[in-house]
């Protein structure tokens, strides 16, 4: 029996995506245990993937060394593991697998990791443009290939969460759930405008629909401005669920209506129809892994342009898209 250890991401849709990789090392390792070390906020993920032995709570924060005390916790690792993948790129990543004395340390180069890995491999980025693909290949032996198409991601929810985080959220099943996702922490010039959302937001309530928006509580602002005075039929969610909540109530909804951001590949691995909608990123990289989604985008000759924030000040890609044409998507049959 294979024990590994993976190194997670500490993005949601990065660990969602990551799934990808459990899939193929079960594939090839029917008999292999993995442990996923992860950042407490991701782990509530990792608890819905049927191939994970068990969760780590990683205590180190975004950024912080701490050298010694990532020592002390690596050295609970020993002789427990034969295989580590580190996923992320960084060199602290690479620390705790290597002070625990893991035989096999799997990642790809970056960040002056040559030691730390002594499996360490090089990214083509043009023949794996997928984030999806450049999990999956770190199962494969050096040198290898990609087995396409890689498994997608599939979270599995019971029914006893969806009743539990409905009865306390104090929601109601009196009208069919559409979710809005209208975050996206890397930036403002990934999310589909305030006013937008709100817009669509009165046409579906206006159809029949009850609208609830999830986010952290940074969200929450954008939730309470797209609700507005719609209180009947808007449930602002945003910082009021915890990330398995989210996911139990989530798997109820007719429909997602999403920004690039974490939550839609939440939403595409619990196999829901969703609206992805796409302004300076790009669906060649991270798109939605289903086949229950739509992408909106307006292929605008200045996106995608990868930034944070609109380079020329005016974020056409995402204020020339009208919640008329999001609406049109959502109905749209394929």
């Amino acid at each position: 029996m294979t024990r590994i250890l993976i190194v997670a991401p500490s993005w949601v849709g990065d660990m969602v995506m990551a799934q990808t990789l459990l899939i193929r090392l079960k594939a090839l390792y029917p008999d292999c245990r993995i442990d996923v070390l992860a950042p407490a906020w991701v782990l509530p993920l990792v608890d819905h993937m049927p191939q994970v032995r068990r969760g780590i709570a990683s205590p180190f924060g975004h950024g912080q060394l701490r050298l010694i005390d990532r020592y002390k916790f690596a050295r609970q690792f020993r002789h427990q593991y034969d295989w580590a993948i580190v996923l992320p790129n960084s060199l602290k990543s690479a620390l705790i697998p290597w002070f625990a004395g893991i035989p096999k340390r799997t990642g790809f180069v970056g960040e002056l990791r040559y030691g730390l890995l002594n499996d360490a491999r090089q990214l083509d980025k043009t023949r794996y443009p997928l984030m999806v693909e450049r999990f999956a290949l770190l199962a494969e032996p050096a040198g290898g290939e990609v087995r396409r198409p890689v498994g997608l991601p599939r979270l599995q929810v019971a029914a006893a969460e969806t009743t539990a985080a409905r009865q306390a959220l104090q929601l109601n099943d009196s009208r069919p759930a559409i979710a809005f996702c209208p975050g996206a922490e890397y930036g403002p010039a990934k999310r589909w405008p305030t006013e937008h959302f709100a817009e669509l937001a009165k046409m579906l309530a206006a159809s029949g629909k009850q609208i609830w928006i999830f986010g952290s509580g940074k969200d929450a602002e954008l939730g309470e401005a797209i609700c507005g005075k719609q209180t009947q039929h808007c449930v602002n969610l945003c910082g009021r669920t915890k990330l398995s909540q989210a996911l139990a109530l989530m798997q109820t909804v007719e429909h997602v209506v999403t920004n690039d951001s974490g939550l839609m590949h939440v939403a595409a691995a619990l196999g829901k129809p969703l609206t992805a909608i796409y302004g300076s990123s790009s669906p060649q990289f991270t798109p939605p892994l289903s086949d229950q989604a739509k992408i909106v985008s307006l292929n605008l000759s200045c996106s995608p342009c990868f930034k944070r924030e609109c380079p020329l000040g005016h974020m056409d890609c995402l204020n020339k898209l009208t919640a008329d044409q999001v609406l049109q998507a959502m109905q749209r049959r394929d």
